[in-house]
């Protein structure tokens, strides 16, 4: 049933009014003229550190965290933090070495970044892989995974009926349209209406985790104190605060077995080995490699670029409280009959936690929720509309077109895009949903992840790498990701000294299905290892150096005592956290 008050709505229309509002004033209120194409992709270079650190987080921070981690909150515990704490490392490492490269080089595009340390038949390769990677793995999760949680509270149907999917589809086209709002304003517009985004989402996201918490100290404890309820979490699932899952026995399990949710478990997060494979791909890839991040930075100076990535990593630390601790508390309510209305599937544990809230804090946690989604929509969007008009459509078919006409090709390639998307997420085409939300996208992402970083990385640090080796590694890459996830086990077993497969039972869409795989971070980490050593050994058939290698200047390595404090700061705070649940 309908569980929003009008209180409710007038908070989140208010909310709406708000970020449009202030959209509208700082799109009249640009330097630069409406048809300026930097001024469009780029925000003219004026974000400042807070608003790159905010919009950094603002546009990472959606349904996937707030609906797929709050699941494998739900499903795994603690252990899935590791993407949210890892990234805070790997924008240190961004911000101190990748920084550097991208602006001294005056680099604006990640296609741009291959085709001049390159040639262009990698930046080509590339554009497409990301554009495709985009809209049909980042654009249709995050529209699926928000529209069916705001559906959820707001419907008055049951989920999978005829009326509940009328709701989500109105729903998938309103938050499509409020992206829409945002996106062609243009960078700048985005940066700082980021900025209200990332407080509401902060703000409504910690509101729902210290309520989550209060219901589980009364429910458990009689307690209505959130450190009780946080105690009581404890108390009662401990191994839902471990961050290392012990390695199961690679025996074969049935879905009625207690190891069978343990193999389950580990093959999403599979304990310390992820720390030597996947986990630092997924991230140093994502916040360094990706253009839908860097571009937040790349028209900053160096000063501010790191600041504001720094920031954003401290942001970082605190993001599993406000998307991971729910989906905890929603396991020991579920656990303990406490969760009315619910199934049990991890994607629903944050939608059933806001069941809780009182009017007006629903209301506010749904703008939350609603921000993360809008905010990482029109990032995306506006990657996608930056490397299809710079990278493809300037370069091969309209190179003599003026700025005003970019900014036109621009927004037109906004309005495709999320139509593709809108299309292909309306009946849940790509089997979203039986995947689970997270993993959809972090497994499908890192099928490209190992060829790019490796990509990336020897291109940045090794001036011998030539643009033969780096046209090998992105398609060996992607090979070598669906040879292990698809291939390995039937040609060499599921046992060998790369990797141990396991063999589980889950239930899809009402049925038992068997599946044998290796765990994919640990695929993603193989792939990578093969990639570099691959494209190590054509570069040392070339020059000792490349032509096309970049220039360093390694006084832009130098750190001030202000970007060292706040270094020192993140990584203390995070030793303290693994110290606490290792």
């Amino acid at each position: 049933m309908n569980t929003l008050s009008s209180i409710d709505y007038i908070i989140f229309v208010l909310y709406f009014i708000l970020v449009a509002s202030y959209g509208y004033y700082v799109y009249r209120k640009r330097k630069t003229a409406e048809h300026d194409s930097k001024a469009f992709f780029l925000a003219e270079g004026s974000l400042t550190w807070w608003a790159i650190g905010a919009s950094l987080i603002a546009s990472n921070i959606s349904a996937e965290q707030f609906i797929g981690m709050s699941g494998e909150g739900f499903f795994v515990g603690t252990a899935v933090a590791a993407y949210e704490w890892i990234a805070a490392i790997a924008l240190i490492i961004i911000a101190v070495w990748f920084m550097p490269v991208y602006l001294k080089n005056k680099i604006y595009t990640m296609p741009q970044f291959l085709k001049t340390r390159y040639n262009d038949t990698v930046a080509l390769i590339m554009a497409i892989f990301w554009l495709f990677l985009y809209i049909l793995v980042n654009l249709t999760s995050i529209l699926y995974l928000g529209a069916t949680a705001i559906t959820g509270l707001v419907g008055d149907a049951t989920a999978g009926t005829p009326e509940f999917q009328n709701i989500l589809h109105l729903i998938m086209i309103g938050l499509a349209v409020f992206a829409l709002v945002i996106t062609l304003g243009g960078m700048k517009v985005i940066g700082y209406t980021d900025v209200i985004q990332v407080a509401v989402l902060i703000i409504g996201g910690l509101a729902t985790t210290y309520l989550a918490l209060t219901v589980v100290g009364v429910k458990l404890t009689g307690s209505d104190s959130a450190i009780a309820g946080f105690k009581a979490l404890m108390n009662d699932s401990p191994e839902h605060f471990k961050m290392i899952l012990p390695k199961p026995a690679a025996t074969t399990a049935t879905i009625n077995d207690a190891h069978n949710l343990d193999i389950q478990k580990y093959v999403v997060l599979p304990g310390i080995a992820m720390y030597f494979a996947g986990q630092w791909i997924v991230n140093l890839n994502y916040w360094g490699c990706n253009q839908y991040i860097t571009q937040r930075a790349l028209g900053a100076d160096l000063k501010t670029a790191r600041t504001g990535l720094i920031f954003a990593g401290m942001l970082k630390l605190m993001m599993p409280v406000i998307v991971m601790l729910p989906g905890i508390a929603a396991y020991v309510l579920h656990k303990h009959n406490a969760l009315p209305n619910f199934n049990g599937i991890k994607d629903g544990a944050y939608s059933a936690v806001l069941g809780f809230l009182p009017s007006g804090l629903k209301g506010l946690s749904i703008a939350a929720l609603t921000a993360a989604i809008v905010a990482s929509l029109a990032g995306k969007l506006n990657s996608i509309s930056t490397i299809f008009t710079l990278d493809i459509y300037h370069k091969y078919f309209g190179k003599n077109d003026d700025e005003k006409k970019l900014v036109i090709m621009g927004r037109y390639t906004v309005l495709a895009a999320i139509i593709l998307a809108i299309l292909f997420t309306w009946n849940d085409l790509l089997g979203i949903g039986g995947e689970g939300g997270f993993t959809f996208i972090q497994k499908y992402t890192g099928f490209i992840s190992p060829g790019v970083f490796a990509m990336f990385l020897l291109g940045m640090f090794w001036k011998r790498t030539t643009g033969t080796a780096a046209i090998v590694g992105v398609v060996l890459g992607f090979v070598l990701a669906i040879f292990f996830n698809n291939y390995a086990v039937g040609i060499f077993g599921k046992e060998t000294l790369l990797y141990t497969a396991y063999t589980y039972e889950k239930l899809e869409k009402g049925q038992v299905i068997t599946i044998t795989e290796i765990p994919f971070l640990i695929n993603m980490g193989w792939s990578f290892v093969i990639t570099v050593a691959a494209m190590v050994g054509i570069s040392l058939a070339g020059p000792k150096i490349n032509p096309k290698a970049f220039v360093t200047d390694k006084s832009l390595l130098k750190l001030d005592n202000r970007t060292i404090a706040l270094i020192v700061i993140t990584l203390m705070l995070l030793a303290a956290l693994y110290v606490k649940f290792w």
